[in-house]
């Protein structure tokens, strides 16, 4: 059987979707499928307008970059999923899409499927690690797999060495670093190399 990985993701203003797009060509060059998906925004248009950052980050996906859908997750044998962290916690954004799944749920879809998670803030100390527990425990109820990226490989500890999953610290910054992307490339490749073993 063939890998294929459904990376579904909610960004608001690009460092999300920077480090996506890294999980997903990391999955592409262990030769899996993979599907780049944004979860639909939520936020008022008041909300977007106010930040600069948002608005063009909104703007310049919307068309560049196709909406999840239940589908994706019916086709995929893994799963990366990625949020900013919201008081340690995951998007509403993300959530509402996720409390869509209960069918799938039901019908067993997710079984013994390897998932992976990753994160932003924009402090060192913001949330991630319990933003990432929290997506888990999604996996945990879905009968998934967990795959943390631990301590598999020395480029993890350039980018902050966590194991539960990338995360970048953005600090106001523009966009993830080389070595958060690095990590997040690994974490794509790590994904597909289990999907891979899993799928005999």
């Amino acid at each position: 059987m063939s890998v294929r990985v459904a990376v579904i993701y909610y960004s608001a203003t690009g460092n999300v979707h920077a480090l996506a797009d890294s999980v997903a060509e990391g999955a592409r060059s262990r030769g899996a499928e993979a599907r780049l998906r944004r979860v639909p925004e939520l936020a008022p248009d008041s909300a977007v307008d106010a930040n600069p950052a948002w608005r063009a980050h909104v703007d310049a996906t919307k068309n560049a970059v196709q909406e999840a859908t239940l589908e994706d997750l019916e086709w995929a044998t893994a799963y990366a999923f990625g949020t900013p962290t919201r008081f340690g916690n995951v998007t509403s954004q993300l959530k509402q899409f996720i409390d869509q799944t209960g069918g799938l749920w039901q019908a067993g879809v997710f079984h013994d499927k390897p998932a992976t998670s990753f994160t932003s803030a924009l402090n060192r100390h913001g949330g991630q690690e319990s933003t990432i527990l929290s997506l888990n425990n999604v996996f945990y109820h879905w009968g998934c797999l967990i795959v943390p990226v631990g301590y598999t490989d020395p480029l993890l500890f350039a980018s902050g060495g966590n194991p539960y999953g990338t995360s970048w610290a953005s600090g106001g910054a523009d966009r993830p670093d080389q070595a958060a992307l690095d990590a997040a490339h690994y974490q794509g490749r790590h994904l597909a190399d289990i999907a891979g073993r899993l799928a005999g």
